[in-house]
């Protein structure tokens, strides 16, 4: 199986933890990669060395890279994305927005509040357990789920392609690996974004603090590269609608980068954006942004656009969809907004 295909998914918000030792007393100063090696059953050193990269090992609480050396009394846990023990994979009846299928492959337009695939506290109800039920004999990724190549997350809509035959897996895998695949997505964001296009770049890993989150962070040796390309289609005043092409796949990429930027997304629970971060003190304005979370109670995030070569026709395939309905009711809900009033007068 190709061990690429875990990198393209987006991995469960939650991180679980695997494996924890505490250093004896006596041990030598050690790298941590050889002293798990040891310890870890079939851990290969390259498997630690990555598992570190990804910010996954810990030593005392605090996440280390692979030269770390132990000492005695160090308490070392391994974190990794989903559960140590997950349950059986059951097939349920649940209907698939289906918009495009053939013998190697099939997109989806995911609704949004969807898990993707079965981890803590989410093992039932998933696109992982429809697929399951509406299809036989899907390959295997890396993590024993089938047909994932990559995922989006749980409460942002969109486009997700599921591969049916191991080639097209492992080729589709390495298109996400390569960059070569076309991924555009629509957001809301707080705020009134200054510049009408740009592009943010920087390494993302999970927060320090809150390891449900993931922030940006400046040191080269931190995280994985991810890079965003936005442009601003319309604006609200104290919002902004953009449209973000990703040049890679991180957890959660688009909304760690906005925040980062100082535009969160709207209604985004986790990174802050389900505060009113910008607008008028006015009780008439509350009324009015509680009216757009309950139309759209998630954060403000949809797949639209994915491209890719099929794995066997190779011809270059792009698939677009709508926004859908509890988005396209928030944005005009700002839109009747604007047209009344004058928010440069109310800043």
């Amino acid at each position: 199986m190709n061990n690429n295909i875990e990198e393209n998914l987006d991995l469960e918000d939650e991180l679980f933890e695997h494996y924890r030792f505490e250093v004896p007393k006596g041990q030598a100063f050690l790298r941590i990669d050889k002293y798990l090696m040891y310890l870890i059953p079939n851990a290969t050193r390259n498997k630690i060395q990555n598992a570190a990269t990804n910010g996954n090992i810990f030593v005392n609480d605090i996440p280390v890279k692979s030269n770390y050396k132990v000492k005695p009394f160090d308490v070392i846990t391994v974190m990794l994305s989903h559960p140590p023990f997950e349950n059986h994979i059951l097939p349920e009846d649940i209907p698939l927005n289906i918009v495009y299928e053939d013998d190697a492959l099939l997109l989806i337009n995911k609704e949004p509040g969807m898990v993707v695939h079965p981890g803590h506290g989410n093992y039932t109800g998933t696109l992982v357990n429809a697929l399951a039920h509406h299809f036989d004999n899907l390959p295997m990724n890396s993590s024993e789920r089938p047909g994932l190549v990559h995922r989006i997350d749980k409460d942002t809509s969109g486009l997700l392609v599921v591969a049916k035959t191991e080639a097209a897996m492992t080729h589709l895998a390495k298109q996400f690996e390569a960059k070569t695949t076309e991924r555009e997505y629509i957001a809301l964001v707080w705020g009134n974004v200054a510049q009408e296009s740009g592009t943010i770049e920087g390494n993302l890993a999970r927060h320090l603090k809150d390891r449900m989150q993931m922030a940006v962070f400046d040191d080269p040796e931190i995280g994985k590269p991810a890079i965003t390309h936005y442009k601003v289609l319309e604006r609200f005043g104290y919002v902004t609608l953009i449209s973000c092409k990703l040049e890679t796949g991180r957890t959660h990429q688009i909304r760690a980068h906005m925040k980062h930027i100082g535009h969160p997304l709207f209604n985004d629970e986790r990174y802050g954006g389900h505060l009113i971060l910008k607008g008028t003190t006015f009780t008439k304005y509350k009324q009015f942004i509680e009216n757009c979370f309950k139309a759209l109670p998630r954060q403000a995030l949809h797949a639209k656009t994915l491209g890719f070569v099929h794995p066997n026709t190779g011809e270059m395939m792009r698939f677009d969809t709508e926004l859908p309905d509890d988005f396209k009711e928030c944005i005009e809900k700002w839109r009747n907004y604007v047209k009344s009033h004058n928010t440069d007068d109310e800043n």
